[in-house]
């Protein structure tokens, strides 16, 4: 590949918007796409400069919103507008229905320490997949789900109305595996109320399993620890970014949402993207911005770190800030593959 901070554009991408970009958990150079289009897309990045390659298009009935991997690299997961939850093998292409919704399903997470799938749909509910067992349990929600987020123990699901649920992944499997229905009714760990004051837009769990971020579509992002103790909560925070001066020059800003928020597997710092087409690099701890990006001419939509940290996949296509009314998505939409240099990513300690 090239030298290291240079920024690339992947062949190939999908003809629609991106709704999530994924990197394999062993492969650093394996990523998946979903898009509105309908389609799941793996490429080999390892010749981003070249445009690197198109493996594979996974064709589904309606736009897929979510995407993850699953145990390995040849399996992953897809939730969509046709309300169903799939397992791929992405090497042979087949393709099994796990669970169906009632309503789309925005968003799919899988735990490899509790063998788990957990999907969150527009039905207020989520599927709890137990893959060893092939069954799944229902949980109600109290709000339509925007985001998920899962960590090695934890489980945050941010919803509308600005609430938060966190599960602790153990008790809850312990809980579903000792049920004999498939509507268990148990509490979550804890219930908060975001941090911001407009809806949350996505939730990025923290890789040492300390705590989260939010961000939300009024350009702030939140940072809070799980640990409920009062000295724990003091050092959550909030802060303004993803915000542009006005055009008139009359010392206003235009404000974006925040539409992707990844942690960097490394260094614990943590990428924002948003709607005016930037994307920072933040140290959550320091409370510090480490580096911002070039800006795009396109809205950021979804990140994603490559486990080693090397790469920062950038997916990115027209938003809806400009206010049109026709969107028009194909020949504009792109992925952007990032090669980090070193310090890029590296958090520069407290002021």
């Amino acid at each position: 590949m090239a030298p290291s901070g240079t920024q690339h554009e992947i062949a190939d991408p999908p003809t629609d918007a991106i709704s999530a970009v994924k990197f394999a958990p062993n492969s650093p150079t394996r990523l998946l796409v979903a898009s509105w289009d309908s389609n799941a897309y793996l490429y080999e990045i390892s010749g981003a400069g070249e445009g690197g390659k198109l493996i594979k298009k996974y064709e589904h009935r309606a736009p897929v919103l979510d995407v993850c991997f699953g145990a390995d690299d040849n399996e992953a997961f897809t939730a969509g507008m046709d309300w169903q939850v799939k397992k791929f093998n992405l090497e042979t292409g087949e393709q099994t229905v796990l669970s169906t919704h009632y309503a789309p399903v925005k968003s799919v997470v899988y735990s490899k320490e509790h063998s788990l799938l957990i999907s969150a749909s527009w039905d207020s509910t989520l599927h709890i997949h137990t893959l060893d067992s092939g069954s799944y349990a229902t949980v109600t929600l109290p709000e339509k789900p925007h985001a998920l987020s899962i960590s090695k123990s934890k489980l945050v699901v941010a919803m509308g109305a600005r609430l938060l649920h966190i599960y602790d992944l153990q008790p809850t499997v312990t809980l579903i595996s000792e049920s004999s229905s498939n509507r268990p009714s148990f509490e979550p760990w804890q219930k908060r109320e975001s941090s911001l004051k407009f809806m949350t837009r996505a939730v990025a769990c923290m890789l040492n399993d300390s705590g989260y971020a939010t961000s939300s579509i009024e350009g702030r992002v939140a940072v809070e620890w799980f640990d409920s103790s009062d000295e724990s909560q003091a050092r959550k925070y909030a802060f303004k970014c993803h915000r542009q001066p006005a055009p008139e020059n009359d010392g206003t800003d235009i404000v974006y949402p925040v539409n992707a928020l990844a942690f960097h597997p490394i260094h614990g710092s943590f990428a924002s993207g948003g709607g005016d087409g930037v994307v920072a690099l933040w140290d959550a701890v320091a409370k510090r911005r480490i580096k911002m990006f070039q800006r795009l001419p396109l809205s950021v939509v979804a990140l994603d770190f490559s486990s080693d940290g090397k790469y920062l996949a950038i997916g990115a296509c027209p938003g809806f800030e400009d206010g049109q009314e026709d969107y028009m998505a194909e020949g504009q939409t792109k992925v952007f593959i990032r090669e980090l240099s070193e310090t890029d990513a590296k958090g520069k300690g407290p002021k």
